[in-house]
């Protein structure tokens, strides 16, 4: 059985035309193949309500989302590292038996700290 098809003329700008004749070519289809991919596609984004500014605000939401639990991640790592850098400093301090004061040790460990996340910046970089 043979489908009813209803004959349409389009015209495409220039920049169109050049568009649908490298996008025709790049996957191996003929101009008039990748058109009724393109007017296909268009009727899916129309017919399921894509609509960019909706869709571009939701990407923002969840950009903001994202930049919010990463700058959390970052607090934690933050946290992480100056733990483990007081922990050393003071486990260094008992193997090696020092008399020092808690504040030296504190300052010794937040040195440490600060050296570790220069180290980590200058690797980013």
């Amino acid at each position: 059985m043979m489908a009813n098809h209803i004959k349409r003329t389009i015209r495409l700008n220039p920049s169109q035309a050049r568009s649908l004749s490298g996008i025709a070519d790049r996957r191996g289809l003929s101009e008039y193949a990748m058109l009724l991919k393109v007017i296909d596609a268009g009727f899916l984004s129309v017919l399921h309500g894509t609509d960019k500014e909706t869709d571009l605000a939701e990407l923002a939401r969840e950009i903001g989302a994202i930049s919010e639990r990463l700058a959390e991640v970052e607090r934690v790592l933050d946290r992480t590292l100056f733990t483990a850098c007081a922990a050393y400093a003071y486990a260094r301090h008992a193997a090696l038996g020092t008399k020092k004061s808690d504040e030296t040790i504190a300052t010794e460990a937040r040195a440490a700290f600060e050296r570790q996340r220069s180290l980590a910046l200058e690797i980013e970089q």
